[in-house]
Formats: structure tokens, C-alpha cells, sequence
């Protein structure tokens, strides 16, 4: 449900905030009362019954359409999906000792406890857009990937199985429960392919589910293991212990698995996802002299934004990396905030994890230490005492004695949390001039969007550099400002290409033909072109002749890396009436190979 768009039919976008920071969502909006909304700021009786109003139509027309669905379930049953091929991240949860659990509990109190675990896994595997596609008694087989493709499956489908261990033993039941997780990604065919019912339409055929079957068998209580294929397309957006090789029933040859701890404190998707040592700049230069001068304007009082704008994998990132470089000799503070897709509903999450960096908050500190660490770090921009009030309760730092806050409607209480942000970053460029960056911004949540909106009105003022990237799907709610510039970064021309294939072959030359199916295939997207050479080279098709690659056979068809087959999908899924079409044509280049 779209609740910002909600309320601004209502005339009510005013809440939104509220909303949003209270945790407000379709599941929870049916049971508001009028007290609860008194809480949120609703203050004036009219805007309250407006919402009860509207709230009391939302669930009469969810009833509506329940029972229209119910009358249309018997209809027509004779749709089906065709089938295809696509890579899918695999989850099997399996709840621990139910064998121990059945021999001692009454078959209705073990029914309870198996419901209570199963909408548990179902509820958070929801949170990550995965598919429960099938229970099995105390078994669950859940997909990413499918029927949605997204990115970052397999990150999904690992915090999903981490966020369902504490889920799980935090469950209130007649027993003290557990579960077990195995995580494998890999090519299936899914579709429908045998008529035996609607449970058919979720099938997948091919070895990843097995494979995620067996990896849930080998892990122990509480416990994520994942295999090497799910490894590879993390990066170091975990914390990973590897378990070496394990002969695992039914499949062929050992197999090396890893288990998963707990999500790692690398604080960039960027620097987790792609080889600490990066290329040179290609194909940039004029966009960096941009920045550049943006940059010398900051430094000099006149404050600066600049909006970067491209599709994914097309280099903003590294763009933004490149100016950090150069920048570092200057004598400044940066402050960096990465908005994610799984925090989009968590109020000023950015911020919270620059703080906490800044701060140098470790995982085991105490309450106490994390209060001192950050008044250390907000000394640095002489914050006042109510403002580090605030901003501790912003971080979840109990400080009722040292720094108590007045009472405050959730409304103001926001506001005053905005200000006090603010107040720090205007003291900071006093200081000395600010690079701040925002990364992702098509992923931030509405109250970090509120700030950052309020910091670009204020920056012009302050000697800072404010660096947004986003995707072009991100639509920026400010005007067209005299200090904000736009730079929309395109896909590379073919010699741009080539020169970034040249230096991830170390300045070895390819052979003509290998060159120009990756010139092709890649359509001039950066990472696309990195991520296609690197699987090139390490293929074997290639033999090393010094200062030069030659082809060791027949020019092969080089096969989409792994590292890209989600994103590639996750592209055609939001294509889907033009989808058949690019299947047909994958299908008839094959055939013509």
C-alpha cells in the first residue's frame, strides 16, 4: 500500500512522517483508534474522523475484494505461467527437534506451535519479497527471485534467514523454538511444466533446491549455511565463516558451504560488492571537472549540490569515489549516508549509520559508552545539550538523567530531531567546508528525504558540497535551485569500453572477436563490461601469450556472469509485456549459434 499516497488523497500528507516513524502499515492501519491517532499528532478532531472515515472504506473494500477473489478462485484455473529459465536464490527452513516435539505435546498444541512458526517464516521472508512456495510439515521452501527478480536476491534471502533465527527464538509458544536455514543460488526452470494442480505454478526444477535442502540438513540449531555459488554474490556485505567441503547426499562432489553471522560493518554497498582495488577513471573526465568545481566553490562559502543521475551499474559510485580521492589532501569532513532497499521504512536510517560510525560505536558497547562515544563526537560541533538529547534518542540511547527532553507531540518531537541534525552540520562546515554524500537516494526513507530536502535549502549558505546519486527512477520533490547542479551520466561509447577492458586485462590485448561480443553485449554499461571481461578471462576459453590473449578454440558464447544474471532479470521482470519478446529472441540466438 502506498501510504504516503494515501493520505495526500485525503488532503492529510502532513501525517505522513508521523506515520512512517511510528511504523504505520497496511497490516496495522485497520486497528487505529482515535487515542492511537492523538498519539501520531492528529490533533484536530476533523482530521481524525477524516481518517477514521477512511480508514473503516479501506477495510470495507479489502473485505469486498476478498470475497469477489474467493467467487473467482473456482472460475478459472486453466492460466499458466510458462515455463523458463532463471536464476533463483533457494531458502529451506527447516523448525528444529519437531520429531522430539510431536513425541511429547498433544497433536493440537503441536499444530498451534507449527502454525505459530510457519506465519513467522512467512511474515519475515514477506519483509524481503521472497515467496513461501510450499510448506512441508515443519519444512519451508521459499523463493528469491521468483516470480519478482530482484538485484540483490541472494543478500535478501541471507538477512532474511539471519532476521529469522531471532524471529523464531523470540516466539512465544508452548515450546522453546529453533530453526535450521540452507541458502543456495543457482539456474532452475520454473514454471508450470506438468498439469497437477495450482501448487505446480511454483515449482522450479534443477539441483539449487536440493542443494538448499541439503545445506539445511548439515547446518545446526540457529544456524545459516549458504552455498559457494550465494557466497560469490555477496561480496563483503557479511560476515561469513567458511566450513570448508562437505559431501552432501545426492549431490555430485563435495561441495564448499559457509555460514552466515551477521550482516559486516562495511558501510558502502560499493566497496562490499565490488575488489577494494579499483581501475583507473575511464570516460569521466568532464563529469569529474564538474564536481571539481563544485568542489572550489564549496570551499570558498558558496554552498554546492549536485544531483547524480544514472542507471545502475553505471558508474556514480565510482564517480563519487574518484572525487574522495582527489578531495583528501584538502583539509575537510566528510560525512557519508547510504540509503538501502531494506531500510526504506526505517526513519533516518542513513543518518543513524553515519552517527554510529562517526561515533565508532562497537557491536558489544553498553548503553553508557555508546552515550559518552557520541558526546565526544557531537563536541566536535559544540551541540547543545538538548540537541544531544534528541540525537541519542534518535540512536536508541537511553539519557532520561543526563539529558532529559520535554514532552513533545510525535510531530514536534520530529521536528526538533531535524533541526538538531541540521544544527550539527552547519556547525561542522563552520569548522571547516563538508563533503557530504548521499548514495542510493532512490531507496530513502520519507523523513531522511525531509532532511536532506531542508539541508539543500540551507546549503547554499554554508561551505559544503552535498553529492546526491540516485537512479533515474528517483524524482526530486525540490526546485530547480541556482546552487544545484544535475549531471545525468550515459553508457560508454565503444572506445571508452574497450579502454576499460584493456585495463581489466592488465593491457593485454584480446582477440578481435572476444572484443567485440563484449563491446555488444554489454551496451556500454560499466559494470557490465567489468563484470563480462572478468568471466571472459577466467573462463578458460583465453590463453595467456604474454602481452596479448589468444582464443584456445572456437569462439565460444559467452555465458552472462552470474554476478549479473539477477540485475539482467530483475530488468526484464519490470518489462513484463515485452518480456516474451526477449525470450523468443534469446531463444532464436541460441538456436542460430
Amino acid at each position: 500500500m502506498d501510504l504516503g499516497g494515501w493520505l495526500r488523497s485525503l488532503g492529510l500528507e502532513q501525517y505522513e512522517a508521523a506515520f512512517r516513524e511510528n511504523a504505520i502499515d497496511e497490516s496495522v492501519l485497520p486497528n487505529l483508534t482515535a487515542e492511537d491517532l492523538k498519539e501520531l499528532g492528529v490533533d484536530a478532531v476533523g482530521h481524525r474522523r477524516k481518517l477514521l472515515n477512511a480508514i473503516a472504506a479501506l477495510h470495507a473494500d479489502a473485505n469486498a475484494k476478498a470475497a469477489r477473489s474467493d467467487s473467482l478462485a473456482t472460475i478459472d484455473t486453466s492460466a499458466k505461467e510458462p515455463a523458463e529459465r532463471r536464476q533463483v536464490t533457494v531458502m529451506f527452513s527447516d523448525l528444529v527437534g519437531s520429531t522430539a516435539l510431536s513425541a511429547r505435546m498433544d497433536p493440537e498444541n503441536l499444530r498451534e506451535v507449527i502454525s505459530i512458526y510457519q506465519k513467522c517464516v512467512a511474515d519475515t521472508v514477506r519483509r524481503f519479497d521472497g515467496l513461501v512456495a510450499r510448506y512441508m510439515g515443519d519444512g519451508v521452501l521459499i523463493y528469491f527471485g521468483y516470480p519478482q527478480a530482484h538485484e540483490d536476491d541472494a543478500e535478501r534471502a541471507v538477512r532474511a534467514g539471519l532476521e529469522l533465527i531471532t524471529a523464531v527464538s523470540a516466539l512465544k509458544s508452548r515450546a522453546s523454538l529453533k530453526t535450521r536455514v540452507g541458502i543456495a543460488t543457482g539456474l532452475v526452470v520454473v514454471g508450470d511444466l506438468i498439469d497437477s494442480g495450482d501448487a505446480q505454478e511454483r515449482r522450479i526444477v534443477g539441483e539449487t533446491p536440493n542443494l538448499a535442502a541439503r545445506l539445511q540438513e548439515i547446518s545446526k540449531p540457529n544456524m545459516v549455511v549458504i552455498c559457494d555459488s550465494t557466497r560469490r554474490l555477496l561480496g563483503n556485505l557479511f560476515e561469513l565463516e567458511d566450513l570448508g567441503f562437505r559431501e552432501l547426499n545426492g549431490i555430485a562432489g563435495p561441495a564448499r558451504v559457509w555460514t552466515a553471522l551477521r550482516a559486516s560493518s562495511v558501510v558502502s554497498r560499493f566497496e562490499a560488492l565490488r575488489a577494494p582495488a579499483l581501475t583507473a577513471l575511464v570516460g569521466r573526465q568532464e563529469e569529474l571537472e564538474v564536481l571539481l568545481r563544485r568542489w572550489s566553490r564549496a570551499k570558498s562559502g558558496e554552498g554546492q549540490v549536485v544531483l547524480l543521475t544514472g542507471e545502475a551499474g553505471i558508474g556514480k559510485s565510482r564517480l563519487a569515489a574518484a572525487l574522495q580521492e582527489l578531495v583528501k589532501g584538502d583539509p575537510h569532513m566528510r560525512l557519508r549516508c547510504f540509503c538501502s532497499p531494506h531500510h526504506q521504512d526505517s526513519a533516518l536510517n542513513p543518518l543513524i549509520g553515519q552517527l554510529e560510525r562517526g561515533a565508532g560505536f562497537a557491536r558489544d558497547d553498553t548503553a553508557d559508552e555508546k552515550l559518552i562515544k557520541l558526546e565526544v563526537l557531537l563536541a566536535q560541533s559544540n551541540a547543545q545539550p538538548d540537541e544531544i538529547g534528541f540525537i541519542a534518542e534518535l540512536l536508541s540511547i537511553p539519557n532520561a538523567a543526563r539529558y532529559p527532553l520535554p514532552e513533545l507531540s510525535p510531530q514536534k518531537r520530529k521536528e526538533r530531531r531535524l533541526m538538531a541534525l541540521l544544527a550539527q552540520l552547519e556547525r561542522l562546515a563552520a569548522r571547516q567546508p563538508v563533503l557530504s554524500i548521499y548514495e542510493d537516494v532512490q531507496w530513502i526513507d520519507p523523513t531522511t528525504l525531509e532532511l536532506l530536502t531542508l539541508a539543500i535549502e540551507r546549503a547554499r549558505d554554508v561551505p559544503a558540497l552535498l553529492l546526491i546519486a540516485a537512479r533515474p527512477e528517483f524524482k526530486e520533490p525540490w526546485p530547480a535551485y541556482a546552487h544545484l547542479t544535475k549531471i545525468i551520466l550515459g553508457r560508454f561509447s565503444r572506445d571508452e569500453g574497450a579502454l576499460l577492458i584493456r585495463q581489466l586485462t592488465g593491457d593485454k590485448a584480446l582477440p578481435g572477436e572476444v572484443l567485440q561480443q563484449i563491446l555488444t553485449r554489454t551496451d556500454g554499461v560499466p559494470l557490465f563490461i567489468e563484470e563480462l571481461t572478468k568471466s571472459v578471462v577466467e573462463s578458460g576459453v583465453l590463453t595467456d601469450a604474454g602481452d596479448c590473449y589468444t582464443l584456445a578454440g572456437p569462439l565460444p558464447s559467452f555465458a552472462i556472469p552470474t554476478s549479473l544474471s539477477a540485475s539482467l532479470l530483475a530488468r526484464l521482470d519490470r518489462l513484463a509485456p515485452v518480456r516474451e519478446v526477449a525470450q523468443i529472441g534469446a531463444a532464436r540466438a541460441e538456436v542460430l549459434a
